[in-house]
């Protein structure tokens, strides 16, 4: 699943009248370089959720042939990537893992990678997650399982394992196993994944980490990082 319905309010003026995802850099939208993307991994069938400017996504989607097969997820709110998921949740049905995505994100992550390394774990789900600066942290015990999570901003914390862990920020690239959906019972609709994941890891679930240190990643957030972004594409 790639997420593309946000509204991209940081991005502004680029996003008063277009979608965030179909924002440019290295003559591609940003939307068209995850597609790409996670086709060269292997991915045949790809649900992308839309809401703000939903119908220039789509348009954008159906004026191209990327070979796959494509399904569009319309939210009328935004739901948030868990809420998102659940809303879209019957393209997974019969799948036993299935990969998650931002089209915000850019990153030449080995993709392949972390989907063996989730098949191999036999775990929940497996987040890409790095050294970085952030507000809100992962902490992951020293078998890289998730023990718990940190906002900084506001000094909310929980911990679970009596053992040391890291603190690593996440970095919105998730494989999921299908019994994520059996812990998202209590959590309205419009919800974040971490919920889910603190949730499940605290009933035994194993929520691994990947660390992603060595690999370019970038969130396109700001019209500072997307001129970051157009830069590093133009080497």
């Amino acid at each position: 699943m790639l997420f593309a319905a946000g509204q991209g309010t940081r991005l502004a003026p680029l996003t008063d009248r277009h979608p965030k995802c179909l924002v440019t850099a290295g003559n591609k939208p940003l939307l068209e370089h995850n597609i790409n993307k996670l086709k060269a991994a292997g991915v045949e069938t790809l649900v992308i959720n839309v809401h703000h400017f939903a119908e220039q996504v789509i348009e954008f989607i159906q004026s191209k042939d990327f070979g796959l097969t494509i399904h569009i997820s319309e939210e009328q709110d935004l739901l948030g990537q868990g809420g998102g998921l659940l809303f879209a949740s019957k393209y997974f049905q019969g799948e036993d893992a299935f990969l998650v995505c931002n089209s915000d994100v850019y990153t030449d992550l080995d993709l392949r990678a972390l989907i063996s390394a989730h098949n191999d774990s036999q775990g929940l789900a497996t987040l890409a997650v790095a050294n970085r600066e952030t507000s809100r942290y992962l902490r992951f015990d020293q078998s890289n399982n998730l023990c718990g999570w940190e906002n900084r901003k506001t000094g909310e914390n929980i911990s679970w394992s009596s053992n040391s862990y890291e603190e690593w920020a996440f970095n919105g690239i998730q494989v999921i196993s299908s019994g994520f959906f059996n812990y998202m019972d209590d959590l309205g609709t419009s919800f974040s994944t971490i919920p889910v994941y603190l949730k499940a890891a605290q009933a035994g679930e194993k929520i691994k980490a990947f660390p992603m240190d060595q690999s370019y990643w970038i969130d396109i957030g700001t019209v500072k990082k997307l001129e970051a972004l157009r830069q590093y594409l133009s080497k």
